[in-house]
């Protein structure tokens, strides 16, 4: 049978659909486990927006953005959100409108992998009905393989989640109810504007920038810290960079802000350190004895964010 015929999932004592004779879990079930297993370091990679792709995954609690796809659905427009009503993987509008959420419950060692099956799913998907995409078969397309490369991905935050509710239906008093503890739950945010994925964020009286950074890790820490030696890794009185977190392959800084500080006045700051730390990354002299501690102790710095 051609390697292109594509395979149904079953159950793993189930003959497997290929005609082999064999048990689904010893025949084909092996490369869809195999494909479960299988962990890809930077899974965002080559997605137009990618520190953007990883900041709504990871950081921000209501944002949405549009992306256009490529191939066969070349034109088509769908919405990429931070998170959608019961962590739900995707959504179809009866408008046909499709909402393709980043924050699900489950995922593989691949979520692009993860994320192109549910919407090559919701593709497929009749308007209106729910998705459910299931396992995904091992020549499941990634995301890389549907959105196009000269998409734009302009972020959109908002204040709560009432982009859930579809403007040309009522809502039922359950997605009332699930909008409501939703919005209490929002994490106040916005997405600077002199930089690119840098995000404010307001947790209780702690206002914080996180910076979604495209840099690979060994430089970028060795950067970090010879700013650190200079005195130059803050955003101004009152400011300290906190530490750092990875997300998909990429090093995520965090700042603690003046108290009270909005977003607005984060964007001066964080444009001058971004001259900053383009000058240090372009730095080649070896790391002296003062930069290294500093390096190995921004590295064990590792912010928790949930």
């Amino acid at each position: 049978m051609s390697n292109s015929v594509e395979i149904p999932v079953v159950g793993p004592r189930e003959p497997c659909p290929c005609g082999s004779g064999k048990r689904y879990k010893i025949c084909h079930g092996k490369k869809a486990r195999a494909a479960d297993r299988q962990y890809v370091s930077r899974p965002f990679r080559g997605l137009p927006g990618e520190c953007d792709w990883v900041a709504l995954r990871e950081i921000v609690s209501a944002a949405t953005a549009t992306v256009q796809l490529a191939g066969e659905h070349g034109g088509r427009e769908i919405t990429v959100a931070s998170i959608l009503p019961g962590a739900a993987p995707a959504l179809v509008r009866e408008s046909g409108e499709i909402l393709l959420g980043l924050q699900t419950v489950a995922a593989t060692g691949d979520p692009s992998a993860d994320l192109g099956h549910t919407l090559q799913q919701s593709l497929a998907a009749d308007p209106g009905s729910p998705v459910a995409p299931g396992p995904r078969p091992p020549q499941a397309p990634r995301l890389q393989d549907l959105v196009s490369p000269d998409s734009s991905f302009e972020v959109t935050v908002h204040d709560g989640f009432d982009f859930w509710l579809d403007p040309e239906s009522e809502p039922t008093a359950h997605e009332r109810s699930l909008l409501e503890n939703a919005n209490e739950a929002a994490v106040p945010a916005a997405r600077l504007t002199s930089v690119e994925a840098a995000y404010w964020c307001r947790l209780g009286d702690r206002d914080q920038v996180r910076w979604v950074l495209p840099y690979e890790e060994e430089p970028l820490l060795d950067a970090l810290a010879r700013l650190h030696v200079r005195g130059d890794d803050t955003l101004g009185p009152d400011t300290r960079l906190l530490g750092t977190f990875r997300a998909h392959g990429l090093l995520v800084p965090v700042w603690d802000l003046a108290d009270g500080t909005q977003a607005d006045q984060a964007e001066e700051p964080v444009a001058a350190l971004r001259k900053r730390l383009e000058e240090a990354l372009g730095e080649t002299t070896a790391l002296d004895g003062e930069q290294r501690r500093a390096r190995a102790g921004l590295a064990n710095r590792q912010v928790t964010i949930r």
